[in-house]
């Protein structure tokens, strides 16, 4: 992911891209623009937020012919009309860049026909949905190849690469594999892998397994757009992290450009802030929220019952931070709020606008560091700084007061710690610099620091600015 962030960031590929997407008319989307500001991007939501819509619309704007078949796909073929559906004013609007040029157009229903399919740009594009994870056993006419009888009559190899990739993924050392036809039709093939000397098919295999060939075996050609729908299901934790890494070590070599879909942790996780989007709903409206943290994006398609109030944060040093002011100055609240953390200030920015158009369920409060200038909705942390530099500031003209009794670390050992870091050019390192000086890890330093700031150098007044607007939102 690295090494894919740095080629991105040289601006040296990617010259066949979606830039941007405008849906509108189209399963409760209403012109909101998507952009597509990274190779990899992720698209999560509870379910029916109209994650499947962003990959079909995608997938439309484009002239590419569908695999193994010379039809190319449709709109129609996504959005078609039905004895309970008509689609009607409904458009695609789109922009691609091909070589320098950015090139706006559109694909539309306004009656009966979808048009602007002529002047859709030319693209490989590869379509991974659900169908992928339905067991060989329980597809249209496989059950007459499950026979003794049944002779395999010819297959197709999986490469060496391909056979590397699917043991790197699963975590399993498979020695071949290949997409095997039969005698009883030569219109079906089924996958087999050889792992210990022994040849398993798809009748046999793990649903994680059988996912797995199924998705690498589309090889997606250099340029080309690859979309894939819930791209974690059936693969646990492990393998979802190394598929992801795995996508962006192809799509590096290849320059392709990946919209997939998640409900998973696990994806958001390996990726970038700019690659995470999160689809907000309020009654019918969506919103499109980039840069979002997978805390964030986990409370938000959480089932479980939340406390009273929900207060979002930028990251953890000020989730610790808006926690221990809470803990010394209005302990009684504890237990009815929680802290979730939201990713980059833009995130909160957008989460400020929805507080103000009161568009949350529950009462909220957004909270950006100190060091953001302010924001229609939002509150500010104490300080007027980045957190890190508010609290080892000011522990600093404490002289680290009482924080050796607290860390149970000699005093020496801690300040010299503590000062040092300081000398870092980036604040978001100093609390790991110091925490490994005196062997903490760096959250328990940081909520040692943040409990002695709280009791030591915020005043009152400042204290009251973050805790009576919760007061008002809980009452």
């Amino acid at each position: 992911m690295r090494l894919l962030q740095n080629k991105w960031a040289a601006n040296s590929g990617w010259q066949k891209r979606l830039e941007t997407l405008e849906i509108n008319g189209l399963r409760g989307w209403t012109g909101q623009r998507i952009d597509f500001n990274f190779p990899i991007i992720a698209i999560c939501g509870e379910n029916g937020s109209g994650k499947s819509t962003i990959l079909q619309s995608a997938c439309s704007v484009y002239f590419s012919p569908k695999r193994g078949d010379e039809t190319p796909w449709f709109a129609s073929d996504f959005f078609p009309d039905t004895p309970w559906d008509t689609i009607k004013d409904a458009s695609i609007k789109y922009t691609v860049r091909e070589g320098q040029k950015s090139i706006t157009n559109s694909v539309r229903k306004p009656t009966d026909r979808w048009r602007g399919n002529p002047a859709r740009p030319k693209r490989d594009v590869v379509y991974i949905d659900l169908a992928r994870i339905q067991p060989v056993s329980d597809r249209t006419g496989y059950l007459k190849l499950a026979k003794p009888t049944v002779k395999e009559s010819s297959a197709r190899s999986f490469e060496d690469v391909m056979v590397c990739r699917l043991s790197d993924i699963m975590g399993r050392s498979y020695a071949k594999g290949k997409m095997a036809i039969t005698d009883a039709d030569v219109k079906r093939s089924v996958p087999v892998v050889a792992i210990s000397g022994k040849d398993i098919s798809g009748f046999h295999l793990g649903a994680g397994e059988f996912t797995m060939t199924e998705l690498l075996q589309k090889d997606p050609p250099p340029f080309s757009l690859v979309l894939i729908d819930e791209v974690e299901t059936s693969l646990h934790p492990r393998a979802q992290r190394r598929l992801i890494r795995d996508l962006a070590e192809i799509c590096r070599q290849r320059e392709l450009q990946i919209i997939l879909t998640t409900h998973s942790p696990y994806v958001l996780e390996e990726l970038p802030a700019e690659a995470r989007g999160y689809i907000m709903t309020s009654g019918t409206d969506k919103q499109v929220v980039f840069g979002v943290s997978s805390d964030f994006a986990m409370t938000k398609m959480d089932e479980e019952i939340h406390p009273e109030c929900d207060l979002y944060v930028e990251d953890d040093r000020a989730h610790l931070m808006l926690q221990e002011i809470l803990l010394r100055f209005a302990p009684d609240l504890m237990g009815r709020f929680q802290i979730i953390s939201f990713g980059a200030a833009s995130v909160g920015q957008a989460l400020g606008q929805m507080v103000n158009s009161n568009r949350f369920p529950r009462p909220t409060l957004i909270f950006l560091d100190g060091d953001q200038a302010p924001a229609p909705g939002c509150l500010l942390l104490p300080g007027g700084d980045a957190p890190e530099r508010v609290v080892f500031e000011a522990l600093k003209r404490q002289q680290w007061t009482l924080l050796d009794s607290t860390t149970a670390r000699e005093f020496a050992d801690l300040a010299d710690a503590c000062n040092k870091a300081m000398t870092a050019a980036d604040h978001h390192e100093w609390t790991s610099l110091a925490a490994n000086k005196v062997h903490l890890s760096s959250d328990t330093l940081w909520q040692a620091m943040c409990a002695e700031w709280a009791a030591n150098c915020l005043t009152k007044e400042d204290a009251a600015k973050i805790v009576n607007p919760i007061k008002e939102a809980l009452a």
